[in-house]
């Protein structure tokens, strides 16, 4: 077992570049796992100053300087940063408020129907089934209440650490994009002079990561926008709430589709019942998420992230379980770093399969 152990471990490490990435990926992985939640704004500053820095890439071609640039930039952020916190996030926190205090009359509503299930399906469902649903939604509906009231009770904290977050993070920001070139050049000088796998993979991670964030964006803005309009246009209630939603939601591949379509189908029923308007917002919902992942997803991606959908599933799955929300978000980049080590790795023929090789030629 031991000699297997260490054939294996010098077919794969005897490279000394493979160990420096290794080192560097352990010593990533750690970090992230470890202190994550104390590097947050830095996390948060550095992924969005990633995303503007191909406007101020744009910009740079144009011949303006990289500080002038990166002003003119920030300063839209900025802009678009106070529009989100003094119109938007109270527009939302005002629908999510009205659409929590209906949902005791929601939950009475449906259980009204759900008592009438087993007198019209005897042969399928019965009513001591239909009792058990409702107890566990009872339940899992008192344990949603209580994370409210906790989360009620912390949000004072909470709003100190935002509003420490909300001058941080843009300063930072700011002197990432201004800074960028000073900052790579002095990360560098940590990298052994012999690093050429580190910097193939970089590459083609950098490429790839950077299209697709600033690709999902754009589509998350298409998105929202349309249902926006779509939901005002038919009168859903809460449209900015449930727009928002729909926008978000491609942030999770083929899963978030799905689960957005829940409290549409709620809000629509309980506003209009089984009528011809409910059936016009599932199918305008239904067109949407057909357009965005036949022609928006294509157009805005190609080849860009080139994975397929179960390596995604399984990325969501992984990433989210170790990371949370934070390991869902990312879970595409985190697949794709991961594809790109893999594409990068030196090939290493084991001798069985070398001789057995041999042998069918």
């Amino acid at each position: 077992m031991i000699k297997l152990l260490n054939g294996w471990f010098n077919r794969n490490f005897s490279d000394p570049q493979v160990v420096i990435l290794a080192f560097l990926l352990f010593v990533g992985i750690a970090i992230v796992y470890f202190i994550g939640d104390i590097l947050t704004p830095l996390f948060a500053a550095l992924i969005i100053a990633y995303i503007l820095d191909g406007s101020v890439a744009a910009l740079i071609k144009f011949k303006i300087p990289r500080l002038i640039g990166s002003g003119l930039v920030f300063s839209l952020f900025i802009l678009l940063l106070t529009g989100a916190i003094f119109w938007l996030a109270p527009l939302m926190i005002r629908q999510a408020t009205q659409l929590v205090v209906l949902i005791p009359k929601m939950m009475a509503q449906g259980q009204t129907l759900l008592m009438q299930l087993p007198s019209k399906y005897p042969h399928i469902i019965s009513q001591e089934q239909i009792l058990d649903l409702i107890r566990n939604i009872q339940a899992q509906t008192a344990i949603f209440s209580q994370h409210v009231v906790s989360f009620s009770l912390s949000s004072v904290a909470d709003l100190l650490s935002f509003m420490v977050y909300l001058i941080m993070v843009p300063l930072l920001v700011f002197f990432f994009l201004m800074d960028k070139n000073k900052m790579l050049t002095w990360a560098k000088r940590f990298l052994p002079y012999d690093s050429g796998l580190v910097t193939i993979v970089w590459t083609e991670v950098n490429q790839k990561i950077a299209g697709y964030m600033r690709g999902k964006l754009v589509e998350i803005l298409i998105i929202w926008a349309i249902s926006l309009a779509t939901f005002l246009w038919l009168g859903l209630d809460y449209a900015m709430l449930l727009s928002f939603m729909v926008g978000i939601s491609v942030l999770i591949p083929y899963v978030g589709a799905a689960v957005v379509t829940l409290p549409i189908l709620v809000v629509g029923y309980f506003q209009w019942g089984y009528g011809s308007e409910l059936i016009y917002v599932l199918s305008a919902y239904a067109v949407i998420q057909f357009l965005d992942g036949n022609l928006l997803v294509p157009l805005l991606f190609s080849e860009m992230v080139n994975l397929h959908p179960a390596a995604i599933i399984a990325a969501v799955l992984i990433f989210g379980g170790l990371w949370g929300l934070w390991g869902v978000f990312f879970a595409i980049p985190l697949a794709t770093l991961v594809n790109a080590v893999i594409n990068a790795w030196p090939e290493t023929s084991h001798p069985d399969l070398q001789h057995l090789n041999n042998g069918e030629q």
